[in-house]
């Protein structure tokens, strides 16, 4: 019997001290939790247009974009100023890092366009089939000359280009950071206007290399 007095004893003077044990503390010092260290990562807004175009000679006036952590602005770097002198689709690249050294990026695309009078009047928008799969290609023109495509390949995808149709029925998909980052262009292309059908190569690290021809539906 005594045994088991000095084991409720025991029980009891342990809840004593267990109920005198501290509450664990949350107030940590500011910008840390626990040991860990907490960052606050760069967000940026674009200001204005995500794309731009221009005819070839027009200045360009970068609209900037708003660089923040948390509530602090922050000082962004930009780099890939477009050659207006030259037609192109350029990628201008806005990052801002911040107190802790991580970095945050947006981009903004520039076309830059030189639209001969053989092609000013040409509409090729439109939606296009693949001859062999029928998968479809969606033609958007977005100023003389100049098409915003998606799915160049007719592949089963949602990745957007720019092309131009600088002179005549002549088409072409300049060298550009494509919608999903990778470097695209064109070659061995044709545009028959009458038959409303085209063909190209597409020039990207994804896409092999056989021939693709469309047609208009």
């Amino acid at each position: 019997m005594k045994k088991y007095i000095a084991i409720l004893g025991l029980g009891i003077l342990g809840l004593t001290f267990s109920s005198c044990e501290k509450e664990p503390s949350f107030d940590y010092p500011e910008g840390t939790v626990g040991i860990s260290k907490v960052t606050t990562f760069p967000i940026l807004t674009l200001k204005g247009d995500a794309r731009i175009v221009l005819a070839k000679g027009t200045p360009y006036v970068d609209p900037g974009v708003t660089a923040l952590e948390g509530t602090t602005a922050l000082t962004p770097v930009v780099t890939g100023a477009p050659d207006v002198s030259k037609a192109g689709v350029y990628t201008v690249n806005y990052t801002a890092t911040n107190k802790d050294g991580f970095p945050a990026s947006i981009t903004r695309k520039v076309v830059v366009y030189d639209t001969q009078p053989s092609a000013v009047a040409n509409d090729f928008s439109g939606t296009y089939a693949r001859n062999t799969n029928g998968l479809l290609s969606v033609w958007t023109k977005i100023a003389p000359g100049v098409y915003s495509v998606v799915n160049p390949g007719g592949a089963d995808s949602d990745l957007t280009v720019i092309v131009f149709n600088a002179t005549g029925n002549n088409i072409s998909i300049p060298s550009q950071l494509a919608s999903d980052g990778t470097l695209t262009s064109s070659s061995a292309e044709s545009y028959d206007a009458v038959g409303g059908r085209y063909s190209w190569i597409i020039v990207n690290a994804g896409y092999g290399t056989a021939s693709r021809t469309f047609i208009k539906q």
